[in-house]
C-alpha cells in the first residue's frame, strides 16, 4: 500500500497502543479456561507466559501443552494463540477520532508492528484500522522486528514517506521509544499510567493513551 503525500509521517504501534491487545487476549484466555473446565486462577499464569505477546508463539504453545496437554488438544491451544486476541480487539472511539484528526491535519499514518502477518492483519481489518491509516508493516513480512531500524525504514517506504521529521507513538520503551531514539526520531510514549524507568533514552512526550498521544501532536502549533 503506497501513499505519496509528502506530509508529516506518524508511525504507530498496534498492540497495546492502537488496540488493547492484552485485554483482548485476557478475555480469550478466560473463555478458553472456562470452555475446558480449567481453573480460572490459571489466567494470571497464561498472561505471564505470554508476556504481552513478546514470548514467541511456539514457546507459549509448548508451555500450555505441557500444562494442559492431558485435557486440551494442541489444536485448541493453537486456535487461542492464533485468533483469540485478533477476534476480540476493538478500536476505542477516542483513538478512531484522533486518527481522523491526524489525517485531516495532513499526517501520513502508518502502523509499525511486530508479529505474524495473519494475526496482525486480522486485527487491522477487524477494527477498521485499514480504513484509517495509509499503510502498515509487520515484522514477519519485512524480516525485521522493532527496535531494528530496518522496520521503521520499511514503514516510511511503504507509504512513500521519509524518516526525517517523523514521529513514533508506542507503548514499549524498548521496541518503540528506543527504536525511535536510535534513528534520531521523535516519540510519544503511551504510558497507561506507568512511570518511565529508562535512563539511557527518553521519549519527547508521555501520554496516557494513544488518543492523547496523537492529539498532542495534531494540536501542537508546529512539529517541524
Amino acid at each position: 500500500m503506497i501513499y505519496s503525500g509528502g506530509m508529516p509521517l506518524l508511525m504507530l504501534d498496534l498492540d497495546n497502543t492502537l488496540v488493547d491487545r492484552d485485554a483482548a487476549f485476557r478475555a480469550a484466555v478466560g473463555a478458553f479456561l472456562a470452555d475446558h473446565g480449567l481453573p480460572d486462577t490459571d489466567l494470571a499464569w497464561v498472561m505471564t507466559v505470554d508476556a504481552s505477546g513478546y514470548t514467541a508463539r511456539h514457546d507459549v504453545a509448548a508451555a500450555m501443552a505441557d500444562r494442559y496437554g492431558a485435557v486440551v488438544s494442541t489444536t485448541a491451544i493453537g486456535a487461542l494463540l492464533d485468533t483469540g486476541a485478533a477476534d476480540r480487539v476493538v478500536l476505542a472511539s477516542s483513538a478512531r477520532e484522533a486518527l481522523h484528526r491526524a489525517r485531516a491535519g495532513g499526517w501520513t499514518c502508518v502502523i509499525v508492528t511486530n508479529g505474524r502477518i495473519a494475526q496482525q492483519e486480522a486485527k487491522i481489518h477487524n477494527t477498521g484500522l485499514d480504513r484509517l491509516v495509509h499503510g502498515w508493516v509487520i515484522s514477519e513480512a519485512v524480516g525485521h522486528k522493532k527496535p531494528e531500524p530496518e522496520i521503521f525504514r520499511a514503514a516510511a517506504h511503504a507509504v512513500g514517506g521519509s524518516l526525517p521529521g517523523a514521529w513514533v507513538i508506542g507503548d514499549s520503551p524498548h521496541a518503540d521509544i528506543a527504536g525511535a531514539n536510535a534513528l534520531g526520531l521523535r516519540s510519544v510514549w503511551v504510558s497507561d499510567g506507568r512511570l518511565w524507568a529508562q535512563h539511557a533514552y527518553r521519549p519527547n512526550h508521555v501520554a496516557y493513551d494513544v488518543a492523547s498521544a496523537v492529539n498532542c501532536l495534531v494540536n501542537a502549533p508546529s512539529q517541524g
